[in-house]
């Protein structure tokens, strides 16, 4: 349904590295390059600067590149069709999520699983840029971010639930016995936070900084897993979003505090291209995700 020197091209884009780009494609590296000249006789233009190794696209090369990625997804969105009419939805889901929503997620993946039993689901934890950027590619099929950082151009966001991040620290330690601390105590503390390209991150900054309290966190991570593993160890304390917590427990001899004055909602979402049809996929996960923001509006 697509050239393959499309794909091959499209696979180059993604590793920048003909071998690596070649054995993604199943081919000789001598196959794709020859496959590159192909097209860049047939198109007239030259797609990639030339070198001893790759050195990167040209600017003709680069809307190449897009083009293919858009003929490429919609050649998958017409498979998932056809298919879907025969056989039901099948297919391989792939979804982008930022790290505190790795654990609350489950609840989107399982919904969707129950009904499409064909379909088997890729998670990947990413940055929001990173997941912003492999949607444009058409590498991922949806992401879960904040609300407010899918805010551009090109992208579709369905809100799915709003949750408060609160304070984890030790039981027996400086805040004993608290319902409540505010932001500025908070920072006085030895925290570990996320790696400063986390969204998480950003926002939690963002807090401190209305509130006039600056914050050089004493560790940090990428991974929500090695949060809750330090803070256990009675060193660190660390700001996550509750659901962490009511998904995977609280540490041993740890608790969760509010976090007030500020009081702030963080609202995640799922943030798709937006694309006139839908895939089916994305069509269906977006269902599931509308019904999925209902059901957590609903009291309970």
């Amino acid at each position: 349904m697509i050239s393959r020197k499309y794909l091959y091209l499209i696979a180059l884009a993604r590793e920048k590295h003909f071998g690596r780009a070649a054995a993604s494609c199943h081919v000789s590296p001598s196959t794709l390059s020859a496959a590159i000249r192909d097209l860049e006789t047939e198109l007239g233009v030259a797609v990639v600067e030339r070198g001893q190794q790759f050195a990167g696209l040209t600017p003709e090369g680069r809307s190449v590149v897009e083009y293919a990625q858009r003929m490429a997804a919609s050649a998958e969105g017409l498979k998932q069709e056809l298919a879907s009419l025969r056989d039901g939805l099948t297919g391989r889901l792939r979804l982008g999520v930022i790290p505190t929503a790795l654990t609350v997620v489950a609840a989107l993946t399982a919904s969707f699983a129950r009904r499409h039993a064909r379909v088997t689901a890729e998670v990947l934890s990413l940055a929001t840029d990173e997941i912003l950027g492999r949607l444009r590619r058409f590498e991922l099929d949806a992401g879960i971010v904040y609300v407010e950082s899918a805010q551009v151009p090109g992208f579709d966001i369905v809100p799915i639930w709003r949750e408060r991040h609160v304070l984890l620290t030790g039981a027996a330690g400086r805040f004993a016995g608290r319902e409540a601390v505010r932001w500025a105590e908070a920072a006085t503390v030895p925290l570990c936070l996320l790696t400063p390209d986390m969204q998480n991150r950003k926002t939690i900054d963002a807090v401190f900084a209305r509130v006039g309290a600056g914050v050089t966190p004493m560790l940090e991570t990428n991974s929500i897993v090695s949060i809750l593993a330090h803070v256990g160890s009675g060193h660190w304390s660390s700001i996550v979003p509750r659901s962490v917590l009511e998904q995977v427990g609280t540490p041993p001899g740890v608790v969760a505090i509010e976090l007030v004055e500020p009081a702030v909602d963080w609202a995640t979402g799922l943030v798709t291209l937006a694309r006139e049809p839908q895939p089916p996929m994305v069509a269906t996960l977006i269902a599931e995700a509308r019904a999925l923001a209902e059901a957590f509006e609903k009291p309970a």
